[in-house]
This record gives C-alpha cells, sequence and structure tokens, in this order.
C-alpha cells in the first residue's frame, strides 16, 4: 500500500485543489492531506478557518484522510501517517531535495514529488478567483461568465 501525502491551505476550495489532490492520488493507493493551521498560513490569512478548511477537504472522495497540521512542528504529523511520497503542488515553497534529506534525517525513507500546475480550468488558484470577483464588482457584478 503506497501513502500519499499532499498538504496545503486549501482556503476557497477550488479546480486547482481539486487538480493537485487527483495528480497526487495517482501516485499511490491511499491519499492523506494536511490541511495547514491558520497560524501558519504564510501568504496571506486565511479566509475560511481551518476546522472549516479540514472538513472540506475531509469530505472529498478522494481523499482518505485529512487531518490539521502542527502549531509547532510541520514534520509532527508525518510520524503518525508515515507517508511513501510527499506530493508537493506547482506553488508550493519547498526545495524537494532539501525536504527530502529533512525527512531523511527525521528517519523517513520518503521520495518528493513535485506535482504540475493546472492549465484545465478557469480559476485554478484562489488569486484568479479573488481577482476575478473583485473586477466583476468594480464593474457593477456584470462580469462576463468563465465557461467550464
Amino acid at each position: 500500500m503506497v501513502r500519499v501525502l499532499a498538504t496545503g491551505t486549501f482556503d476557497i476550495l477550488h479546480p486547482g485543489h481539486i487538480f493537485y489532490l487527483e495528480e497526487a492520488k495517482k501516485l499511490g493507493d491511499e491519499l492523506y492531506v494536511i490541511v495547514a493551521r491558520d497560524v501558519n498560513v504564510k501568504k496571506r490569512a486565511p479566509i475560511i478557518p481551518e476546522e472549516q478548511r479540514l472538513k472540506m477537504v475531509a469530505s472529498l472522495k478522494i481523499v482518505n484522510k485529512a487531518v490539521l497540521g502542527s502549531e509547532k512542528d510541520i514534520f509532527e504529523p508525518l510520524y503518525e501517517i508515515k507517508p511513501d511520497i510527499v506530493a508537493l503542488g506547482y506553488d508550493q515553497n519547498f526545495d524537494e531535495r532539501e525536504l527530502e534529506r529533512e525527512l531523511r534525517r527525521r528517519g523517513f525513507n520518503t521520495k518528493v514529488v513535485r506535482l504540475g500546475k493546472c492549465n484545465s480550468y478557469p480559476f485554478c488558484s484562489s488569486k484568479d478567483i479573488i481577482e476575478e470577483i473583485i473586477r466583476r464588482s468594480e464593474g457593477g457584478l456584470r462580469g462576463r461568465r468563465t465557461k467550464m
């Protein structure tokens, strides 16, 4: 049984998140997901609280188990999960080789894989969604509709 781990904030759940999780699941048999704690998110504070983000991710059929990350040590949940593979999204700020070295130092024999970007759908990032909401609100909410 190959256990794959994906991580992220998963704020404003969108098609890019689904693409990331589907691609991660293809790497193994089980998909575990760590949802970042509010206090650990660096880019911008999440809009959706961590417990709600966890509930949304856990409800996805593709996810075998979702857990909240540790507030102190991002590696802490891995001791219980024991992943064979860590799947990184295209925009996650980790150096694959450094991460693999740190995993080995901590006793894990885990492979790190960088996944590609979703180009199949519009609005595959929270940033794109937020920008479109702002654009439409500035234009009187009569903005163009994007076909999926």
